[in-house]
């Protein structure tokens, strides 16, 4: 497995990507591949880094974060759909453990709840639950 920091060329794959992440994940993230592309742009521009993981196949994952003093934030991971299940998003993260983040700071990352093999993933990789955020739906809203 190869890897290699991602460039602004790179963004309209990162935002496909993203997307399939998006709907795998049952994200309630309405925007398009296009609105997709201009963020991916803004943050590799700004706050974020982002990996891309290669073979001679092509691409295997992808993952963007953000680099703090003492915290790496990890914003997004995503294996390619026809990739899973067969040790090669474990391989990335092992090199992003051992060869891209200082291993003096914190690690974090969020998943929505009900993405249960994306809990198991975090778990199996040795993050650990935080915290928890809740929201209500404007539909769902009391006295609404």
């Amino acid at each position: 497995m190869n890897y290699r920091k991602a460039k602004a060329q790179d963004v309209l794959l990162l935002a496909r990507l993203n997307q399939q992440l998006i709907e795998d994940e049952g994200h309630s993230n309405p925007m398009t591949v296009l609105e997709l592309v201009e963020r991916m742009r803004h943050w590799l521009a700004t706050t974020y880094s982002g990996i891309i993981f290669e073979d001679e196949r092509g691409v295997i994952a992808y993952a963007l974060y953000q680099e703090e003093l003492t915290q790496i934030y990890l914003r997004q991971f995503f294996v390619a759909r026809e990739r899973r299940r067969c040790g090669l998003g474990r391989q990335a993260m092992n090199i992003l453990f051992t060869q891209i983040w200082p291993g003096d700071k914190r690690l974090t990352v969020s998943a929505l709840w009900h993405n249960a093999p994306a809990m198991a993933f975090w778990r199996a990789m040795g993050y650990s639950e935080y915290s928890v955020t809740l929201e209500i739906q404007p539909k769902n809203r009391p006295g609404a």
